[in-house]
């Protein structure tokens, strides 16, 4: 009897420990709010001790409206200019615009007791007038300390004499797929609206900007979240939620805070925003793109275009160089690329290595500072006065002049340009496109209509013939079709 009396004492013990350890902080399902499993047992207690700190802030700005009397004509299907504009306008007139008040929605959270407070950049931009409310529904006027557009994040501020609640920022690089986050928000003006789900990816990339490198989560965003917190179960900040797929549920995408730190740091110190600028138009190393270059390695970043005067190329660096380093740092991408590059310091003399036709090249480039916006392909109707020439492929092609090189970012004297393909044409069918800008055939550089011909004729019946080309919007391309 005293052993299993014993036995009794000691199993009791075993199950004690066993439940305590469930809660101690850093074992794979601990937080600061208790869980039972895998499972959270409640948001209650995090949702009352973050609350306080996230605000809904509503913007008013002045639009103007109402210059055509029919706006839904105004724009085509692809957002071009309508035609039929000019003929309304000629029967009805151009009409006055006239200005109006468009009020909008959004959340923010409050990281300074001082009263500096992050929302989007979307929310608070041309707002003429800022208001921010506090759960306690004080309400306060509010103004900008700095924005930044490539990345959707602004600063905010408000003057308070109360004692403000801040929500400390977190780490979004340790998060884990699958991980508990809450948003809180203001979703269609319903103020302070908590919702619950789990980190579904990391790292998403979704052409928003250059820097996109989203957390995508299933807790549920909708307008007006926008510039809300994403926290986790530590009641830390670990994103900026900002974006939705439209139509999509369960589909929400955050900006990672270790993304803002140093942006917000930076418009709180000067009110912008300064990054690296290096001067080329990059993109990844492409399966048919490592097949035309004849290189082993896809990683890095190809330079499609270097931009004259720029610091690549007065440093020497030249299109078609696959940059696979940025001071002794391995680059993996496009995308990884922009953001080592972004990191550096104006004025800085940063160490580059580049892949040259198989062999690796070192330069000294002193970086610059990035312009606000980069000049992208004009809309413009390239001149029909200009020498044209089709051939067996269908396709139409002319040379270019100095000013639409200078419109089309690329170097003069570089490619011909696909004016128009033949419907059905083995052009066609390989994918060549209108717009097109014709750099190689088979790894021969075009400088000219000419040397177009010429590259053609040296294919023969049968023969496959490679296009490299650029494409608006696309960057570098290898196309590929027989004679």
């Amino acid at each position: 009897m005293k052993n299993f009396k014993y036995i009794a004492i000691g199993f009791i013990v075993l199950l004690i420990c066993g439940i305590s350890a469930l809660a101690v902080p850093g074992s794979a399902v601990a937080s600061k709010y208790s869980r039972e499993g895998f499972y959270p047992r409640g948001f209650s207690e995090l949702a009352e001790e973050a609350g306080p700190a996230v605000v809904n802030i509503r913007t008013e700005k002045t639009v103007k409206g109402g210059g055509f009397m029919f706006p839904q004509f105004e724009r085509g299907p692809s957002g071009q200019n309508d035609p039929w504009r000019d003929l309304f306008e000629k029967f009805y007139g151009q009409q006055r615009q006239r200005e109006f008040k468009r009020k909008s929605l959004g959340s923010g959270f409050i990281i300074d007791k001082k009263g500096y407070i992050v929302t989007n950049n979307h929310v608070v931009e041309n707002a003429d007038e800022i208001k921010v409310v506090l759960k306690n529904g004080k309400e306060y006027d509010a103004e900008v300390v700095g924005r930044d557009s490539h990345t959707d994040i602004a600063l905010i501020k408000i003057n308070s004499a109360d004692h403000l609640p801040a929500l400390k920022l977190g780490n979004s690089d340790k998060l884990r797929v699958g991980e508990w986050v809450i948003a809180i928000g203001n979703p269609f003006g319903l103020d302070h609206t908590v919702t619950a789900g789990i980190v579904s990816a990391k790292g998403r990339v979704i052409q928003a900007g250059p820097y996109d490198d989203f957390i995508q989560t299933d807790a549920s965003i909708n307008p007006g979240n926008s510039g809300g917190p994403l926290i986790n179960m530590d009641g830390e900040v670990v994103g900026i939620n900002t974006m939705i797929v439209a139509g999509g549920q369960g589909i929400g995408f955050a900006i990672p805070i270790n993304l803002a730190g140093g942006i917000l740091e930076q418009l709180k110190d000067s009110g912008e925003v300064i990054r690296g600028w290096l001067g080329v138009s990059i993109q990844d190393v492409s399966e048919d793109l490592a097949e035309y270059y004849g290189i082993e390695m896809k990683k890095g970043a190809l330079v499609a275009e270097v931009f004259q005067g720029d610091p690549a190329d007065e440093a020497g660096i030249k299109p078609k160089d696959i940059i696979i380093a940025v001071n002794g740092e391995r680059v993996e991408s496009s995308r990884d690329l922009t953001a080592k590059i972004a990191d550096l310091k104006v004025g800085e003399k940063a160490k580059i290595q580049v892949l040259r036709d198989g062999k690796k090249k070192n330069f000294r480039v002193k970086i610059n500072k990035r312009p606000d916006s980069l000049s992208e392909y004009g809309n413009d109707k390239y001149g029909r006065n200009q020498r044209q020439e089709e051939e067996g492929m269908g396709i139409r092609v002319s040379e270019i002049t100095p000013e639409m090189a200078k419109r089309l970012n690329i170097d003069k004297g570089r490619g011909v340009l696909v004016v128009s393909v033949k419907p059905g044409s083995k052009g066609e069918q390989a994918g060549i496109r209108k717009g097109d800008v014709i750099f190689e055939i088979n790894r021969r550089e075009i400088n000219s209509i000419g040397a177009y011909q010429k590259a053609l004729r040296e294919v023969g019946e049968g023969e496959t013939v490679a296009y490299l080309i650029k494409r608006r919007g696309a960057g570098l391309a290898v196309v590929q079709l027989k004679k």
